[in-house]
């Protein structure tokens, strides 16, 4: 526990926060002392520690990196690895969680072995080639394009999306509020503007993606229609901190007709550029600010080349409201290290959500956490009524009370223009080699591969066919 407060990433210490003492009380039993009572979620967390072994950890420095295979307690162990290729796992004998009922079913393979590659395109063939047997695809056009080759056709490959009841999270453009271009919400909201998705969805697409208008979206979590009850009230309370239109309009990103004439955002986005102190000045047709002189210039970082041809006609656009757009694609390793020192102007990000949003939420939004390096707060919100919703979705002492709570803090983020939404899809898009058994039923979680296993009769017809 102190390891991870201490030396973990910065989202431990917001899970953790609530933790004001630990005591060993026997061989087996440790009690953590709670600050209050109100946090219903904080020992369901504690229950989910990983277990450090002492024996192991006092001779290494936990906050480095290290080659060397840790002990865990989990149901695999590491049996080898070449870095930045692949590492293999090997099934521990001696699991003592083997047969908790929770784990029936569960963990069917003798050895896992995910191999890495740096390129998208290669690891797509690699696996056309039989390379590897399980791949999620995550890129729109390969799952409409990639896929009309013998191995589907002969059912040899299966190609499948499973729906999900997963929240669908947030994955935005994101701005770096800490820049201070992006503390005005106009400038947020103009920009937002010119973000054509459905020209997109269909031009680049092929059509599979819906908008995504809530941090909650694909979940009872997203907040519908206006404010009422118990969600009312929890905004009530923090009613002169936050925009009017939380309480009178239904948020909804800007839209378009989809042929890529965009006239009509680009007015709306100029006249809120023009109230923020932005005119184009006449004779370098930029936008500049009227009171600094200053450019409207700023750079969006990307960490996979597969996205550029999504950012350019957003660069495009943006240019045509005079300003100047930077696209830079880095390696994973640099694009981890800006993230984490917030060094970006604006990035592509995720807020990934559960069904039981909590104690992570501080480390998202919470002003505790805008100005630490490594957190998840990347848009740097220092918020007050934030920061109150936040607290009232940890301390919600029913699943009713929590969901209004979740709903009034979705529309808060909603309507300060934080990001700039982008889209989600409901399913699980997922291929395979046809030699895997699997429940008929399907988890509200979405696809599980932990509960498959191989099928002796299907590996055999399958063979060597993969070739």
């Amino acid at each position: 526990f102190e390891t991870l407060r201490d030396k973990g990433q910065p989202f431990y210490r917001a899970y953790y926060a609530g933790v004001t003492a630990v005591e060993k009380t026997g061989p087996r039993q440790v009690r953590f002392q709670f600050a209050h009572g109100g946090n219903p979620e904080l020992p369901l967390i504690i229950g989910q520690l990983v277990v450090l072994p002492r024996h192991w950890w006092s001779e290494r420095d936990f906050s480095k990196t290290t080659l060397e295979p840790p002990l865990g307690s989990g149901p695999y162990r590491i049996a080898s690895f070449e870095p930045g290729r692949s590492i293999t796992y090997e099934r521990a004998d001696n699991y003592w969680g083997a047969d908790l009922p929770v784990n029936r079913g569960r963990h069917n393979a003798d050895t896992l072995k995910i191999d890495y590659y740096r390129d998208g395109t290669v690891a797509l063939e690699a696996f056309k080639a039989g390379e590897y047997d399980f791949r999620p695809e995550n890129m729109s056009k390969a799952w409409a394009t990639s896929y009309d080759i013998p191995a589907v056709d002969e059912g040899r490959l299966i190609r499948r999306e499973v729906p999900n009841g997963r929240p669908s999270g947030m994955q935005a453009f994101v701005m770096n509020t800490r820049r201070p271009i992006f503390k005005d919400a106009r400038v947020r909201q103009a920009l937002a503007e010119v973000f054509d998705f459905p020209w997109s969805n269909q031009a680049l697409f092929y059509g599979q993606y819906t908008r995504t208008r809530s941090f909650f979206d694909n979940s009872d979590l997203a907040a519908t229609g206006l404010p009422e009850g118990a969600e009312l009230r929890a905004l009530d309370a923090v009613r002169d901190q936050i925009p009017p239109e939380v309480f009178t309009d239904v948020y909804d990103p800007p839209t378009t007709d989809g042929s890529g004439n965009i006239r009509a955002n680009l007015k709306t986005a100029h006249t809120l550029l023009g109230e923020a102190g932005w005119k184009i000045n006449s004779d370098t047709r930029r936008l500049t600010n009227t009171a600094s002189g200053e450019t409207l210039d700023f750079e969006i970082l990307l960490v996979a080349p597969e996205f550029e041809r999504v950012v350019l006609p957003f660069k495009k656009n943006l240019e045509r409201l005079g300003i100047n757009v930077t696209v830079r694609t880095v390696d994973a390793a640099q694009y981890r290290r800006r993230m984490d020192s917030f060094d970006f102007d604006v990035i592509v990000g995720t807020f990934g959500q559960s069904l039981s949003p909590g104690n992570e939420q501080r480390d998202y939004w919470g002003s505790a956490y805008a100005q630490q390096n490594g957190s998840r707060n990347l848009i740097g919100i220092e918020d007050p009524a934030v920061d109150t919703l936040i607290e009232g979705i940890v301390r919600a002492p029913t699943r009713a009370d929590l969901v209004a709570q979740v709903r009034a803090l979705d529309r808060v983020l909603q309507w300060n223009h934080w990001v700039i939404p982008q889209w989600h899809i409901a399913n699980d898009r997922i291929a395979y080699w046809n030699k895997f058994g699997m429940p008929q039923t399907v988890p509200l979680m979405g696809v599980q591969t932990d509960t498959w296993w191989i099928d002796p009769q299907r590996e055999k017809a399958l063979g060597t066919s993969k070739e």
